[in-house]
């Protein structure tokens, strides 16, 4: 019987998990419904903007790549209906009162609130060094100017006509990942495996020298220190995602059916 998997959003993220499971990527796992906002065009069964209809799917797994609106809409529903989630939006989680009733609705479904380390790397490291306990983590995301497009710093900065790199935000991951829910859920993550979303400090840079998005964390605690770079390419659907994104749900999915 094939694993039976929901897609929350149809964007960058969605289509990656649809093509990886058409190509063979993702053996026996089938993308049994699409949840959208709206209505759309077309004759595809799997789509569909009703709620009702999609968790009526009899789903095994759900991935979330919709953003932070669509994880408090439905984040709840998906593990009451039966259903692991696969949390991409972990911005989300600023909000506590929402990350309370995730985890209350994980437990008492006894299904998993799965948080896949998506666009960043080294999670696995700073969670270890955690339980020694840390005394300091930073993450620096640095990404092209019309990544920003759309945010708050369209307003505060003329973003395509740069001279240089130009810092639109510095503070806790809490407040940053609030400000910009499309950008940095990668700080979330790395806050969540960490000390923290108040602890963990986040600089966020628009720069018109890459066309990239690079991004940074530098951590020092009981183990030592370590700091990590990695240099990912944009989706070509939305240049605030990165390609990583949807590789790490994928496998994420992967791991559930192995």
């Amino acid at each position: 019987m094939a694993f039976r998997l929901g897609l929350i959003g149809l964007g960058a993220i969605g289509l990656q998990i649809i093509d990886a499971a058409k190509s063979g990527a993702l053996p026996g796992v089938e993308v049994a419904s699409v949840l959208v906002r709206r209505p759309r065009d077309g004759k595809d069964p799997q789509v569909t903007a009703d709620a009702d209809r999609f968790f009526g799917s009899r789903l095994d797994a759900v991935a979330e790549g919709a953003g932070h609106q669509a994880v408090r809409d439905h984040g709840e529903r998906t593990l009451d209906s039966g259903a692991d989630l696969l949390l991409c939006s972990v911005g989300a989680l600023t909000d506590d009162a929402l990350l309370e009733r995730l985890v209350a609705a994980a437990r008492r479904n006894r299904k998993r609130l799965i948080l896949p380390s998506a666009g960043i790397g080294s999670l696995d490291i700073l969670s270890a060094a955690a339980v020694g306990g840390l005394d300091r983590v930073e993450i620096v995301v640095r990404k092209q100017p019309e990544a920003w497009l759309g945010t708050e710093a369209e307003g505060r900065f003329d973003l395509m006509h740069l001279n240089g790199p130009v810092t639109i935000y510095e503070g806790p991951v809490r407040d940053g990942a609030r400000r910009f829910p499309q950008n940095v859920n990668i700080s979330a993550a790395t806050a969540l495996a960490g000390i923290g979303l108040d602890k963990t400090r986040l600089v966020i840079v628009a720069d018109p020298g890459i066309a990239t998005h690079v991004v940074e964390i530098h951590a020092q605690g009981a183990f030592g220190k370590y700091d990590f770079v990695e240099d990912v390419i944009p989706t070509a659907e939305n240049p605030k995602t990165g390609k990583l994104v949807g590789m790490a749900v994928v496998k994420a999915v992967r791991q559930l059916t192995q």
